[in-house]
Formats: structure tokens, C-alpha cells, sequence
């Protein structure tokens, strides 16, 4: 009797036990992780089949599971930094104990492995870009006028932007895109803001976060950049608007240049067919302090030149 109570507790811990399970989403790293003997499986489909029926074991039983992005090359330098041999099955794991702390992950919920593979994917390159954004930020260093941290004052500023935009913004659902060119490279980050019925916006906190950041290093660096906004509500056609990064401020869009930007294919500049139910329009007016002022005009000696004082 004592013996059968004691295996009811352990069945009973076991789903108290929440697991992370590193997933090697590519063919390419699968193909690098084969290098190591104790990494037994032979071609990747077989592997997916087996962590998918492992997910739907453990949700049937009651277990949590997230899954992690696994990175060989990330695999083997904390290998080498932590002095493991990454032919042990105990050092994949200890690897994902790390990518839980601290990478991204996706809950496990009943979803397809297909369909978990593309946001997993799109976390990972989230948290990446808010990761180079914010170091590249953080190297801007302080004004040669002031002393003032131009980094720290430039994700003020874009944090006081994204409130007014989001203030101004047509009641529904809205999905914000900001893109910063010449970083050295593109950065690219979008927000989802979806309103309650009582008109409560919700935000995600990462995506603010990142969304932000890269807003800031376009200010900051006085970068190419813009913003565009859709927002959605039952009833009323979807409206597109935007504006330009200049400086330190945001200059609208015409009607036009959004609908150019939208009807024109980036590749071949050919015309594409407008969406129906779509209005291309004029945004709203953020006020004169949103605008970008003296600092933000063409010219002077890069980021301390614009920054405000």
C-alpha cells in the first residue's frame, strides 16, 4: 500500500514539473548537431515527428512545456565557456536550461509543431533585434554639449511618440511597424496594440520594448526610418497611415506616399493591385512637439548635434 501512495506522489510531482525542450527548427542545424555520436537521430522529419508526439505525451499528461530555439554554434560556445563536452546528453540539457532562463520561447498548447515553428522563429528574431538595438544604443554615447546620455534621452523621446500615436490612433485593433536603415543594417519591429471594449489598449511587453528601442536608435543615430500604421474595427474599412523618421520627430505621409509604398513592389517597382476595404490616408496630428524641430532638420555633426538641450 505504502509503495502504490508513493508512486501516486511522484505521478502527482511529475506534472508539478515544467519542461523546455530545445528544438532544432532547420535542416542546416540539424545537419550540425549529427557531428555528435550521442545525437542518435538520422534525418529531420523523423526528429520533428518525435518532439511533436513528445509535446502532445506530456500535455496529455498533464505536464507544461515550452519549447526554445537551439542553436548549435550558440551550443557550442557555452560548451567551451563552461568547459563541457558537447557530446553529453547532460550538456544539451543544461544548454536548455539556459534557453529557458534566457532566450525565447513558445508555450506548448495543443498547436501543430508547424504552426509553433514560425512564431518561434519570429521571437527569436524579436528578441535579436531588440538585443542589437540596444547595444548599438547604448554606444552613442553622451553629448558633447551636455554630457547627457543621447541614447537614454532618445528612448525617452520615442517612448513619448509611441503614447501620442497610439493616443491618436482610430478605436480597434492596431499594428504598428517601424523600420531604421543605416544601423549599419535595416531593423525592422512591429507592435500589436489591440483595444478592449471599455477602450483599454493592450500591449505586449516585449514587443513595446523592442519597438521602442529600435525607434530610439533611429532617433539617436538620426537614421532613415519610418512608421506605419494599420488599424482594424468592425465596420469600418482598415486605415493605413504613416511617417517619416526625421531627427528627433516624425513628419506624416501623405495619402499618396502611403499608397505608393503599399502598391508598389519592392523588387520590380511594379504597380500591385490596392486591397480593397482599405483607406490610404493622412495620420492623425500628433502635435507640434511630435514634429521634428531644429535638431531634426537636414545637417549638422551627427547625434550630439541634433540632441536637444
Amino acid at each position: 500500500m505504502a509503495h502504490t501512495d508513493h508512486l501516486t506522489m511522484r505521478r502527482v510531482l511529475h506534472r508539478e514539473i515544467a519542461g523546455t525542450i530545445g528544438l532544432l527548427t532547420d535542416e542546416h542545424d540539424f545537419r550540425a548537431m549529427r557531428r555528435y555520436r550521442s545525437f542518435t537521430f538520422a534525418d529531420h522529419e523523423t526528429y520533428l515527428q518525435q518532439v511533436e508526439a513528445l509535446l502532445k505525451t506530456r500535455a496529455a499528461q498533464g505536464s507544461h512545456t515550452t519549447v526554445a530555439l537551439f542553436d548549435p554554434q550558440e551550443y557550442a560556445d557555452f560548451c567551451e565557456d563552461g568547459d563541457l563536452d558537447p557530446d553529453l546528453p547532460s550538456s544539451r540539457t543544461r544548454f536548455t536550461a539556459e534557453l529557458a532562463a534566457n532566450g525565447p520561447t513558445v508555450p506548448y498548447e495543443g498547436q501543430k509543431l508547424a504552426d509553433l515553428v514560425p512564431v518561434l522563429v519570429d521571437e527569436a528574431v524579436r528578441q535579436a533585434t531588440w538585443e542589437y538595438a540596444s547595444t548599438l544604443l547604448a554606444r552613442v554615447g553622451a553629448c558633447a554639449t551636455c554630457g547627457e546620455d543621447i541614447g537614454r534621452a532618445a528612448f525617452a523621446r520615442a517612448s513619448n511618440l509611441l503614447v501620442r500615436i497610439l493616443d491618436t490612433a482610430p478605436p480597434g485593433n492596431r499594428h504598428l511597424v517601424c523600420s531604421v536603415s543605416g544601423t549599419p543594417e535595416t531593423l525592422v519591429a512591429a507592435l500589436h496594440a489591440d483595444q478592449d471594449a471599455d477602450g483599454t489598449t493592450q500591449l505586449d511587453e516585449a514587443e513595446a520594448l523592442e519597438f521602442t528601442t529600435v525607434l530610439a536608435l533611429g532617433i539617436a543615430t538620426r537614421s532613415p526610418g519610418g512608421l506605419v500604421m494599420r488599424t482594424t474595427a468592425p465596420g469600418t474599412s482598415d486605415r493605413i497611415y504613416g511617417w517619416r523618421l526625421r531627427g528627433d520627430g516624425l513628419d506624416p505621409l501623405t495619402a499618396g506616399q502611403v499608397f505608393d509604398a503599399y502598391c508598389t513592389d519592392v523588387e520590380s517597382g511594379d504597380l500591385i493591385s490596392p486591397e480593397s476595404g482599405v483607406d490610404y490616408c493622412v495620420p492623425p496630428d500628433l502635435g507640434q512637439d511630435a514634429r521634428a524641430g531644429e535638431t531634426g532638420e537636414e545637417g549638422g555633426d551627427g547625434p550630439a548635434a541634433e540632441h536637444r538641450h
